[in-house]
């Protein structure tokens, strides 16, 4: 496969320096990414320059990813109208070893020449001193380079600190130490890196010249540079974030079930960009499935899609199938047994913002019958009344777990918890739950 036509179909490509096709033409090449530990999990903000490395091995080239060990201890400037907060060096660690994890589910790390590899610039900046940063890099790039960069103008009126503003230094040298040391040739990034990847690629051509200047009687450009566009909702607004703010792809920080959910519920409009930057659907599925979608908008179908594809790659099958039982119980289709299933994040996931009633298990445990539980032992919360409560068990209006009982004086002894904690309390159409604490 061609790497920049796929890119450019997919809407996936910015900008890229003069001799980046031809580069990619000529031989296996080697790039990279760069993400910086600044949590213990990426977020799908960060998956759209994954996919960059996706499509760039698939093409049969070599990609690298790096963690910045080193480069996180600063924070890039880029994008931030303040500076960041330091991390110390154990959650930086922490934080290091899940993005490995997460990246270790996309890139194949054992596939002969092009195999993935991932790096750590803590390794080559570790034992480098102040005196000798200059030397190797300031050295090579003014004061006035630097500072025309968007990343440092866009933050000269509110103020930039000297650590952040060399920061475009630290990924410069990057870049120079993986072309020299692992033969990298391309670096790539979101549209907001281009003026820190064009600081490591003139870096680059500065020291290889040995020169410092800005002559441009230099050697051809063999270091070069490629951006996606940031993606963006189809209302211009910042795309990644949910009601609950970023939408991670570690499990715990967002349970498969809010996961699954977050890409079915994008509008039309955006699943046209979604679907061909964030799936691995070729441009005839993606077409086809986007006729069939539009014939039957109500069915969702390009969300779907999207959903699984994303959500198998992140998470594994077995989540994928678990969320849409989920989803069914969402939509009124759950049996006790689909119930179950679910563990105990997915299943307060689902049922966030259903009215919710806490007794403590004692009191739970001495409750005589179900009567006595949805009325009396739960403060009326659920019905207001004995009487009302009988009458909705008689005409059949009442569910304990999916499961329509009649039977006013079952015993509490004979219903299930789920997750040993739960019941679900159907009062005709609306849901209560009783949480046993």
């Amino acid at each position: 496969m061609d790497f920049i036509k796929e890119l450019t179909w997919r809407g996936m490509l910015h900008q890229m320096m003069p001799g980046t096709e031809e580069q990619l033409q000529k031989e296996l090449t080697s790039a990279y990414i760069g993400f910086d530990p600044t949590a213990k999990s990426l977020h799908i903000g960060n998956l759209a320059t994954i996919m960059l490395l996706v499509h760039f091995q698939r093409a049969g080239h070599k990609p690298y990813a790096l963690v910045g060990g080193a480069t996180g201890m600063v924070g890039d400037p880029s994008g931030k109208s303040a500076e960041r907060q330091f991390l110390d060096e154990d959650i930086l660690r922490e934080n290091q070893n899940g993005i490995k994890v997460q990246l270790e589910k996309f890139l194949d790390f054992n596939s002969g020449a092009n195999s993935a590899e991932m790096v750590n610039n803590y390794d080559w900046f570790k034992e480098m001193g102040f005196l000798q940063f200059l030397r190797e890099v300031g050295k090579y790039l003014t004061v006035n380079y630097m500072s025309s960069k968007d990343s440092v103008k866009n933050r000269i009126t509110t103020g930039i600190s000297y650590t952040e503003f060399t920061y475009q230094l630290l990924q410069g040298y990057d870049f120079y130490h993986l072309y020299k040391n692992h033969n990298v040739r391309l670096q790539m990034g979101g549209s907001d890196q281009w003026g820190n990847i064009t600081t490591g690629t003139e870096l680059i051509r500065r020291k290889e010249n040995n020169d410092g200047s800005d002559s441009d009687e230099a050697v051809e450009y063999s270091a070069y540079a490629l951006t996606t566009p940031l993606v963006t909702k189809s209302d211009g607004t910042k795309f990644g974030k949910s009601e609950a703010g970023n939408v991670w792809l570690d499990p715990e920080m967002t349970s498969p079930y809010e996961f699954y959910q977050f890409w079915i519920n994008q509008t039309d409009e955006d699943c046209k960009k979604l679907i061909r930057v964030f799936t691995l659907l070729d441009q005839a599925e993606i077409e086809k499935l986007e006729a069939e979608h539009a014939e039957a908008p109500h069915l969702r179908i390009v969300q779907k899609a999207i959903a699984e594809d994303v959500t198998t790659r992140v998470h594994g099958g077995e989540q994928y199938e678990l969320v849409v039982k989920a989803s069914e119980v969402l939509y009124g289709k759950a049996t006790l047994e689909m119930l179950q299933s679910l563990d105990e994040k997915t299943f307060t996931a689902i049922f966030d913002g259903v009215p919710t009633t806490e007794i403590s298990k004692t009191d739970y445990e001495a409750c005589p019958s179900l009567l006595d539980l949805i009325s009396v032992t739960t403060n009326h919360e659920i019905y207001a009344s004995k009487g009302e409560a009988r009458r909705a068990l008689q005409g059949n209006a009442v569910s304990v777990n999916k499961v329509k009982i009649q039977d006013e004086k079952l015993p509490i002894s004979s219903l299930n918890l789920l997750n040993d904690k739960y019941l679900l309390i159907g009062k005709g159409k609306k849901n209560h739950l009783v949480k046993v604490v």
